[in-house]
């Protein structure tokens, strides 16, 4: 198998917290990269749809039974543990407001 180079240019921080992760799984970049286009081959075309997630309804946009719903799932989550730390998703949503 002969090998060939890709050279890419990406953010910086896109790069590095994606590596990170990678780190953390101990996946070589490469092997990434490698499975990423091998996936593409195999389904030719992208392994993940690409779209504009949905963004959720704002409180005054869904009746009382849809709020009620949405408050229910959130206090059955918090019941069974499954939530985060408030301090955490604060700080979360501190970080993206100061990119």
């Amino acid at each position: 198998m002969e090998n060939a180079n890709v050279n890419v240019q990406v953010d910086a921080a896109i790069k590095k917290e994606a590596e990170a992760i990678l780190q953390t799984l101990g996946v070589p970049v490469s092997v990434a990269i490698n499975t990423l286009y091998r996936q593409i081959i195999l389904r030719r075309g992208l392994p993940f749809t690409v779209a504009m997630p949905q963004r959720p309804k704002a409180a005054d946009e869904m009746s009382p039974e849809e709020l009620n719903a949405q408050l229910m799932q959130g206090y059955k989550e918090a019941l069974a543990g499954e939530g985060r730390p408030f301090e955490e998703v604060f700080e979360e949503l501190k970080k993206g407001l100061e990119e």
